[in-house]
């Protein structure tokens, strides 16, 4: 029988949207405030020379600036106030993740609810501001070795600097989690996502102006286009996919009343570490090459070979790129998901995987799953991320989207039309009801 949520479900359409007014309203807001943030990657830091500094980054985009140039959505490009992004705060969310999984403190906070949430998040925006403050001044430093980029190099530049850039990544954060509360959509993933999108059209222009040159063939342009077709339908595809783990809770009385027993599942996602180990490995990787096209050429023989290799397109680039997508893989997901804290909340709610005793038994199971699928989702993200490589290696092709960019986009735009739909059910479901008291007074 079909329940009244799945029949909502199933008649869900956006006509829905023009009756919704906060959905709106929330729609609005995050489009203000996105815009705040475009408008922002144009304002240039002070004491710059732009013309310099273009053809600066022109010779290290192919290093880690051009990658986080991809996420600041070209704010390092134009050197602008917000050319950190919201990456400082990534970072630090990760590491207080890492830190609670060490330490008992951090642990226990954790599991205190709401308030321990509060206080990890008020040590991770202490955080972000220490780890801002330190990569501006390392970017002033750096600008003021670039050649003649800086026109006044000295202490006020570096301290002007670091304030402005650590000033833009906080109030980055802030509009982040003000479009959380108030917007739609998980707010620092919508920040990256307008900036990777926002460079898109200059991305395609480029690719139909080689074309119509003659650099680039017709076909490989529509090869190019069907493929991203592809991998985009691949990524929804393996973004959506689960194993669902079958979860028992026996018949319980409550007074003179006896409930039967219910069933439910464990969802656990394909891909449980999501965009991070492509974006660990590829700032690892790309970190040598940025350092050594910094130094032009300066360094012991053995790094400038390293640097070499691991230049996109070549055999130890991929196969580096393959394994440490695969460790991060790992890695994060025994982070983000403890199957002995999850087993315990089964046992304490009464609840047991069918065949499996409760207790370090299902931990050992959900473990064994847990391992067995993130082997095929850590192969999952190397091919989405190995595909683009291999086209702009070998192929010569100018794809902007790479493979990590491509499961940014997808996954966010997921979740964000994910969230939207909850909105239009919720307010389908208040509709009913208020028909269904209507129809009471009227009997």
């Amino acid at each position: 029988m079909v329940s009244a949520a799945e029949q909502l479900a199933a008649n869900l359409n956006f006509g829905a949207l023009a009756k919704a007014d906060e959905l709106k309203k929330r729609i609005w807001f995050t489009l203000g405030a996105l815009l705040v943030y475009r408008l922002g990657t144009y304002i240039p830091l002070p004491g710059i020379d732009p013309n310099i500094w273009e053809q600066v980054f022109r010779s290290q985009s192919g290093g880690i600036l051009g990658m986080f140039n991809m996420f600041a959505g070209g704010g390092i490009h134009r050197m602008a106030i917000f050319a950190l992004n919201i990456m400082p705060y990534i970072s630090a969310s990760i590491i207080v993740q890492l830190l609670t999984t060490v330490s008992p403190q951090l642990e226990a906070l954790k599991k205190e609810g709401e308030a321990g949430r509060k206080t990890l998040n008020q040590y991770t925006r202490y955080l972000t501001v220490i780890l801002a403050a330190f990569q501006s001044y390392g970017i002033a430093i750096g600008l003021e070795g670039a050649g003649n980029v800086v026109s006044d190099p000295g202490m006020f530049f570096r301290l002007s600097t670091t304030i402005t850039l650590t000033g833009g990544t906080m109030f980055l954060m802030w509009l982040g989690e003000q479009i959380t509360s108030r917007g739609i959509g998980n707010g620092i993933s919508l920040i990256i996502l307008s900036g990777i999108v926002a460079e898109l059209p200059a991305a395609l222009a480029n690719m139909l102006e080689l074309g119509r040159q003659g650099a680039m063939s017709t076909g490989l342009i529509l090869i190019v286009i069907v493929m991203a077709v592809a991998v985009i339908a691949f990524i929804v595809f393996m973004e959506r996919a689960q194993r669902r783990l079958l979860i028992q809770y026996p018949k319980r009385q409550v007074g003179n009343k006896m409930f039967e027993g219910q069933s439910s599942h464990l969802p656990l996602k394909l891909n449980t570490s999501g965009v991070i180990p492509p974006i660990f490995a590829s700032s690892l990787l790309l970190l040598p090459t940025t350092v050594a096209n910094f130094n032009a050429g300066k360094g012991p023989e053995w790094f400038q070979w390293i640097t070499t290799q691991l230049s996109h397109g070549r055999p130890l680039f991929l196969f580096m790129y393959l394994a440490l997508i695969v460790f991060f893989a790992f890695f994060y997901t025994a982070i983000v998901f403890n199957p002995t804290e999850t087993a315990d909340n089964l046992k304490k709610h009464g609840g047991f995987i069918p065949g499996i005793r409760p207790g370090e038994r299902t931990a050992e199971y959900i473990d064994y799953v847990l391992s067995r699928i993130t082997v095929v989702g850590a192969i999952y993200l190397a091919i989405v991320c190995l595909i683009p490589e291999i086209l702009i290696s070998y192929a010569s092709v100018p794809f902007y989207f790479g493979g990590t960019s491509l499961l940014i986009v997808v996954s966010v735009t997921m979740d964000t039309v994910a969230q939207v739909q909850g909105y239009l059910l919720a307010h389908q479901y208040e509709g009913l009801i208020r028909k269904s008291k209507l129809r009471g007074r009227r009997r």
